[in-house]
């Protein structure tokens, strides 16, 4: 085993320019342990919760991201997780982005499944009847996660026909996003709530939802608030706008295209993107040619940076679609903040906020050089201080406005998105400075017990403590590099 494989314990804990000694294999042995019993002790005996606290039922992407972690102590179980979730894929193809738990009380969660009414609203759109689900969706990690899974045991997987079962389910997925979720018609599938892009009060969504009425407070009961400081999650304005657009979805019976909140994101699709390469890799172990898969992906990424890379910045912004819809406070990225005007935009206006979903296409294997170089020196700037001002890079501009280093994606770090920027940055020949982000990120799982969410600067953990995606992706990340990478994961 190599040093930087077991780079971890107390040498984990420095800063990110700091260089770390290697420490002790039992302090490596120590972290894997503690990691795998987090994911035990969130395991429900057919999926993992990502909290037995706040969370517990089956989420889409953190089921995802499980399955990347735990296919290092049980590919078997890595597989379940995958189908327990896609048992509950719709009929049009969108898999939701919870699967409810029977046994769970009603008022442990909100919006709960009597909120969605799955199996009467999404009737149409082909909701399954045995299981009760959200009708929304989350970033589509999943077919990631597919390949991966299967290359952690071949022969398991091949024995047990498991991408043979799971490659007509991701490809429907694929499908309904591709073509039901196009609103914008540049080829981009677009996202219909803050929820299902995963990064959920980001400042990216604050002129969008600032046209949208809120459900008043006193109409719902927030259970979050009983697992988590109140300074640290969603306004109570923001938590009735997101009902208010969930109620107006469900009523509209699940139908895509008519609702006030329309958005296109980068991180979004730069993971459908690196799906598309991935599930090209499926399609050849099964004997087919993964060509088509290929060129779409290259095309996505096209219109990706068409539509949504601002140069002027070196960044990628969330596209407002119902922009046009009302008047409102418009700014050009890179233009003079001070200049703003009041009018109608045409077309629909990129979003002015940089948030880390702007850095994550660094995961795509064919983004021009240009673009690469761009993110890079965003990455490195003041706004995310990538290697430099902070432990790990926040989800939100450290000189940003609404920068808060502790309040849900408005500014604290998470795992999983730094965990796609150490991928990006050794996709792209960055291996000094992905090693070091990836030794802090092993530190501060360590040094957090697996928090939910950090403190950019201190590491400090926010949220829930044995989140199961931090665990799964700190089991991840202590592979050696090029095991993570065997086989060509991104392309």
């Amino acid at each position: 085993m190599d040093r930087t494989t077991r780079r971890t314990g107390a040498a984990l804990r420095r800063a990110p320019d700091t260089a770390a000694a290697p420490p002790r294999e039992r302090e490596r042995a120590a972290l894997h342990d503690r990691a795998a019993r987090v994911l035990e002790t969130n395991w429900t005996g057919t999926s993992t919760v990502p909290s037995r606290t706040l969370y517990p039922h089956q989420w889409s992407w953190d089921s995802a991201f499980v399955a990347i972690g735990s296919r290092h102590v049980s590919p078997l179980r890595a597989q379940l997780e995958l189908e327990t979730l896609f048992a509950a894929q719709w009929g049009d193809g969108r898999v939701p982005h919870i699967v409810f738990n029977p046994s769970v009380p009603l008022d442990a969660y909100f919006p709960s499944p009597d909120f969605w009414r799955s199996s009467t609203s999404g009737r149409a759109a082909g909701a399954p009847r045995a299981v009760q689900t959200s009708g929304i969706v989350q970033p589509p990690v999943h077919a990631l996660a597919a390949w991966l899974v299967h290359r952690a045991d071949p022969g398991l997987s091949r024995s047990r026909s498991f991408l043979a079962r799971i490659h007509p389910k991701l490809a429907a997925w694929h499908r309904y996003l591709l073509h039901r979720r196009d609103l914008g018609g540049g080829g981009l599938a677009s996202v219909i709530h803050p929820w299902e892009q995963g990064m959920d009060n980001s400042p990216c969504w604050d002129a969008p939802l600032s046209r949208i009425a809120p459900t008043p407070a006193r109409a719902f009961r927030r259970a979050d608030l009983e697992h988590g400081a109140p300074d640290d999650r969603p306004t109570d304005l923001d938590y009735g706008r997101y009902v208010r657009l969930a109620t107006d979805y469900r009523d509209g019976q699940y139908a895509d295209g008519q609702g006030e909140f329309a958005v296109e994101d980068p991180s979004f699709n730069a993971l459908l993107i690196a799906s598309e390469h991935a599930l090209a890799r499926i399609a050849c172990e099964l004997g087919a040619t993964g060509t088509a898969r290929h060129d779409r992906a290259e095309r996505l990424t096209a219109a990706l940076v068409e539509r949504l890379w601002d140069p002027a910045t070196g960044m990628f912004f969330c596209r407002d679609l119902r922009a046009t819809d009302s008047p409102h406070t418009s700014r050009a990225p890179g233009h003079d903040m001070s200049r703003t005007t009041t009018r109608q935009t045409s077309p629909p206006a990129l979003i002015p906020e940089y948030g880390v979903s702007g850095l994550i296409p660094l995961i795509l294997p064919t983004l021009p050089r240009h673009v690469t170089a761009g993110l890079l020196r965003t990455a490195r700037g003041p706004r995310f201080g990538l290697g430099t001002a902070v432990r790990l890079v926040p989800s939100y501009d450290l000189t940003g406005p609404a920068f808060d280093p502790h309040r849900y994606w408005r500014g604290p770090a998470w795992f999983n998105t730094n965990w796609l920027i150490e991928r990006g940055l050794r996709l792209h020949g960055e291996h000094d400075e992905a090693e070091r982000l990836r030794t802090a990120l092993l530190g501060t799982a360590l040094d957090t017990a697996f928090a939910e969410y950090v403190d950019p600067y201190t590491g400090r953990g926010c949220g829930a403590r044995g989140f199961a995606w931090s665990a799964a992706l700190a089991l991840d990340l202590l592979q050696e590099p090029r095991e993570r990478h065997e086989g060509g994961t991104w392309g």
